[in-house]
């Protein structure tokens, strides 16, 4: 089946659920953080927005949880909006091939982390955007609302707290990148924008919205332009190369899409020019993917055809 402009995702949805619900093993949740640990990996959404706005959903699509890493998607278009390639001088745009929090490549290079996605390269983002606006996860939290169309978006404190407690490698990647001169205010101001921003909830449907900026080539849902069609395409492609941790060549090569996961359990994914996705279920993969998700994303592309490959 190949989509076309009149047709309806949501058979698409349906099918690809009734798949799902088939998978036998769906992995475990995260456990390194314990307000995610008790998510069921039973758990499914998936949702579909087309460039106006039009939603499409299937099983848990509305329901709210812990969007965690997916928010750097948006804290680093925001951040390239307001400095623009200034931005590219404090973090790389290349593959790690290291887990997400990974200490190794920084010292031997010099405290720039190889890109906007895995911690070191995300801490660097929110500082700068924090430095730009002065209220990082605030700006953030307007952002989202706003092109999702939800007033009701907030952060979790639960969650914040928790991984505030257990946060301790992700403050020592930002001590050691503030060794270096590449953060730029205090890490504890910087820990606690971060962790408040890694704890917003929103649900599929919130986020594929909210995504859509990078389908309609920078444009916000108002019609207003927050990047140029150059940085809007820097961003999908940073997605496709970096953006589900260390298995971003499996994704590239599965799903075809640039896309951006999160240990909560949720991948955004863009088809640019037509439509934004957005799938959840807490079960992860060995490097931290949504089993389920990525099963999800690899069915739909199949299925319709649409990729941007």
């Amino acid at each position: 089946m190949t989509t076309n402009a009149t047709t309806s995702f949501q058979p698409v949805l349906d099918r690809i659920a009734e798949e799902i619900a088939e998978l036998t093993d769906r992995g475990t949740p995260a456990d390194y953080i314990p307000a995610l640990a008790a998510g069921d990996p039973t758990d499914f959404g998936m949702a579909v927005a087309e460039l106006d706005g039009t939603v499409y959903g299937v099983g848990d699509w509305r329901h709210p949880f812990s969007t965690q890493s997916v928010t750097k998607v948006f804290t680093l278009a925001l951040a390239l909006a307001g400095e623009g390639d200034t931005l590219w001088a404090h973090v790389g745009r290349e593959p790690s091939g290291d887990p997400f929090n990974s200490l190794v490549q920084l010292e031997y290079e010099n405290g720039i982390p190889r890109n906007p996605f895995i911690n070191a390269g995300a801490l660097v983002v929110t500082d700068r955007l924090h430095r730009l606006t002065g209220d990082a996860s605030g700006s953030l939290l307007a952002f989202l609302r706003a092109e999702s169309g939800n007033p009701d978006l907030s952060f979790d404190a639960d969650v914040a707290a928790s991984e505030a407690a257990h946060g301790d490698r992700n403050a020592a990647l930002a001590h050691f990148m503030s060794s270096y001169g590449n953060i730029t205010g205090p890490v504890p101001d910087l820990l606690r924008e971060y962790f408040r921003q890694c704890s917003l909830e929103a649900s599929c449907a919130d986020l594929a919205l909210a995504t859509g900026f990078l389908a309609r080539h920078g444009l916000r849902a108002d019609g207003s332009r927050l990047l140029t069609r150059s940085q809007a395409k820097q961003v999908n492609a940073v997605m496709l190369t970096c953006g589900t941790y260390d298995a971003a060549g499996d994704f590239a090569y599965r799903v075809g899409l640039p896309g951006k996961s999160g240990v909560g359990g949720a991948v955004v994914a863009v088809v640019p020019g037509r439509c934004t996705l957005c799938v959840w279920s807490p079960g992860l993969d060995s490097r931290g993917n949504s089993v389920a998700g990525v099963t999800a994303l690899d069915r739909f592309t199949t299925i319709t055809g649409l990729s941007v490959f």
